[in-house]
């Protein structure tokens, strides 16, 4: 997202509207998110293709600016233009196995379980303001916790549940990173560490020769 907007730039949006996104809440409690995305391909079907019907923050967000504004969203981010000068050197770093990927998810989880995970959201959970409706505390992982310490789930639900939900994190991401143009991919689950560095090197060397004035 964040190199999205330097490459792209970051469109001038209004802000947020309490009394909007009240309104669109409570029709998704009655209609289901998925109908909301209906409505949102039927104004912005740019936008509809690129945001998941069980995506309710971004589901929410870009309706929420036809509402303001009148226009799509993906309109008002068609005519942002670029923040940096020039075009980048994109390189990204994927694994071929999904095998491989999927047990360092879970073994990312484990560690963030010894170092503590659940005393960090146990001292969230007792601050003012902090709800489980928040947007950080609906994210990949903190979600699951929030859901175990408040005795809903137990704790071999808590590890699976967070581990499928990296997952398809990891996935939407892969499938987002793969949907960038002029973007140099490297293997990085059969590569080692030189070989990667190598594949680098020559790839930026290529395209600064390219791209290099006459």
């Amino acid at each position: 997202m964040y190199f999205n907007a330097l490459e792209k730039g970051i469109a001038s949006l209004p802000n947020a509207d309490a009394e909007v996104r009240e309104r669109l809440s409570k029709r998704a409690q009655v209609e289901g998110w998925p109908a909301l995305h209906k409505t949102l391909e039927a104004v912005d079907p740019v936008a509809a293709t690129r945001i998941h019907p069980n995506d309710p923050q971004r589901l929410q967000r870009a309706l929420e600016v036809y509402e303001l504004t009148g226009q799509p969203l993906s309109t008002l981010q068609k005519n942002t233009q670029p923040l940096l000068p020039e075009a980048p050197i994109k390189i990204a770093l994927l694994p071929e196995s999904r095998a491989w990927l999927h047990e360092r998810i879970e073994r990312r989880f484990s560690i963030m379980l010894a170092q503590g995970f659940a005393e960090e959201v146990e001292g969230l959970m007792r601050l003012p303001g902090i709800n489980a409706d928040l947007p950080s505390m609906r994210s990949v992982g903190y979600r699951q916790m929030w859901q175990h310490l408040s005795g809903r789930i137990d704790a071999a639900t808590l590890q699976n549940t967070a581990v499928i939900a990296t997952r398809q994190l990891a996935k939407r991401q892969i499938t987002w990173i793969r949907s960038m143009q002029n973007l140099h991919c490297i293997t990085c689950d059969t590569l080692d560490m030189a070989a990667q560095l190598q594949s680098i090197l020559q790839w930026v060397s290529s395209e600064s020769s390219l791209n290099k004035p006459s």
